[in-house]
């Protein structure tokens, strides 16, 4: 790989978290649940995994990914294990898959959900207080509006798709989260 998987989708080919002003902080935490696309699928795949009353999850994993973005300050990832937390991010996918299908625990979207902030916020480390600040509201603004799109909406996707199209779905994600676990694991 070519580029570090932590900075390999920020908006606009933007510096590294070190050189970002303030906008381009906010504009990066806008952009990159946006522009990674096992990230933006996993946040997609909420809306069809049939969680009983989604609204009151939106909180919770909001939270848990914002926790897990501050986590990875505190606690950087070795770029010797980058490729593998990637490929675990991967996973998740099909882990949501799963969770759709009934064969997995809705209760494992909040840690993985963790990871892929985990992996959000490795993109900043080394910002100043600023556009780290915006950077964390930008991640905010994304992935909330995203899941409270996804929570808002999934019961009347699930009516509209029914059990055939949710179980359809859930195969797309767990073919696409093997795939992408695939491509980074194997060379």
């Amino acid at each position: 790989m070519l580029v570090k998987p932590a900075f390999a989708h920020h908006p606009f080919a933007m510096p590294e978290a070190g050189n970002l002003n303030a906008l381009q902080g906010l504009i990066s935490g806008v952009g990159h649940p946006l522009l990674g696309p096992d990230h933006l699928l996993f946040l997609l795949a909420i809306g069809f995994v049939g969680l009983n009353r989604p609204r009151q999850w939106l909180a919770p994993l909001l939270a848990a990914g914002l926790l897990g973005s501050a986590i990875s300050l505190l606690i950087p990832l070795p770029e010797t294990l980058s490729v593998y937390a990637e490929a675990l991010v991967s996973l998740s996918l099909a882990v949501a898959g799963l969770v759709a299908l009934g064969k997995a625990s809705p209760l494992l979207l909040v840690p993985l959900i963790s990871l892929h902030g985990y992996l959000l916020g490795g993109a900043i480390i080394g910002a100043e207080p600023t556009p780290l600040t915006a950077y964390f509201l930008g991640l905010f603004i994304s992935q909330g509006s995203i899941l409270l799109l996804v929570t808002t909406y999934s019961k009347r996707l699930l009516d509209s798709i029914g059990n055939g199209g949710q179980h359809i779905a859930a195969g797309i994600w767990i073919g696409i989260g093997a795939a992408f676990t695939w491509s980074l694991l194997i060379p």
